[in-house]
């Protein structure tokens, strides 16, 4: 008999997730089930389930920033048992044998990771995410979730925190680098705090002031408003790294001009609209524009990780299923500090 779950579901492009009943498959001898405690709401799951990137696999569950405890392992699977609390992010799936699966990149698996939830796995069958209360998983997608994280507050780190970690590591941020971090939202705030932890120079570089008594508060040193034309003078050939976290266009030419020479831009939030830039924003000063892509499950650990020892930790709003609508909402709006975080429990209905 399939394993059924209660779950909450998009049944079409620009439809609400609605409360509904999935099948999971049976747990194979290297799967994981998962009991889910939370989910966090990444404004990726509103962009999916609006088809924004393109047309989205319905019904769709939505959900990568899972957290929850092992209910069940398969018969070949040692390094989980029944009781650990875990996370699963973004992919559950890839080849596990190309060069970039074996370097433990498997974002950028050569026959493509398998998507948490809107994709296909190997088997052509579609993913379906968190947004449910259960989970089965193969063992090597799965993390260890520190004792010391509270599972709700680590469900967002699973996206949001990779997400940024990555680029700040990968661009060296650390001590002696200036770092700026753009948009102090459900990414940005996580950024603020991992960029500081790493020791560097941070500047928050958001829409307007209304947030710097938070961005302070997490660890930020400076805060500018990009709508005052003054910091974009004031900042002018600062910066080493900036991580642009918005999900929106920005003007690229005025924020290339923060960076030194051989300073980088590095993109994390993807818009649904192209981008424009002068090449002369590059070329003058050397700098280069870059995009990242979450990260692999070694530097998923090391995050989580990282996180545990030094105390990092999203500002989550913990609610009930029946408030994802509205939640959507807010985060369209930007109206959320910082990250909706959804109790699996409220999925029963």
């Amino acid at each position: 008999m399939a394993l059924t779950t209660p779950a909450y579901s998009a049944p079409s492009t620009g439809v609400t997730p609605q409360p509904t009943t999935i099948e999971r498959r049976d747990v194979g001898p290297t799967d994981v089930l998962i009991d889910i405690r939370f989910c966090g709401i990444c404004h990726t799951d509103i962009h999916q389930v609006n088809s924004d990137w393109g047309r989205g696999i319905f019904p769709m569950v939505p959900g990568h920033e899972i957290a929850g405890i092992v209910a069940q392992v398969g018969a070949e699977v040692t390094k989980f048992a029944v009781g650990d609390r875990v996370g699963v992010g973004c992919f559950v799936d890839s080849c596990g044998a190309c060069e970039y699966c074996r370097d433990g990149e498997e974002q950028f698996c050569a026959r493509g990771a398998v998507a948490t939830y809107g994709g296909r796995d190997y088997d052509g069958k579609p993913t379906k995410g968190g947004y449910s209360q259960q989970i089965v998983v193969k063992d090597r997608f799965v993390v260890t979730i520190p004792d010391s994280l509270p599972l709700a507050d680590a469900a967002p780190l699973l996206c949001a925190g990779i997400t940024t970690y990555t680029p700040l590591k990968h661009w060296n941020a650390g001590p002696g680098k200036q770092v700026a971090i753009v948009g102090m939202g459900g990414l940005g705030h996580v950024g603020v705090q991992l960029a500081k932890a790493m020791g560097a120079e941070v500047t928050v570089i958001s829409q307007t002031l209304s947030k710097r008594e938070d961005g302070l508060r997490l660890g930020a040193d400076h805060y500018f408003a990009s709508s005052d034309p003054a910091t974009f003078k004031t900042l002018r050939n600062r910066f080493d790294l900036i991580v642009n976290t918005v999900g929106a266009n920005i003007d690229l030419d005025a924020h290339l001009s923060l960076l030194r020479v051989d300073g980088t831009l590095v993109h994390v939030g993807l818009p649904a609209a192209p981008d424009s830039l002068r090449l002369g924003s590059l070329i003058g000063k050397r700098r280069s524009m870059a995009g990242s892509n979450t990260g692999g499950l070694r530097d998923t650990q090391a995050m989580l990780d990282f996180c545990a020892e030094h105390g990092v930790a999203p500002w989550i709003e913990l609610i009930g299923a029946d408030e994802i609508a509205s939640a959507y909402d807010r985060v369209v709006a930007s109206k959320v500090r910082y990250r909706f975080v959804i109790d699996a429990a409220t999925f029963s209905h």
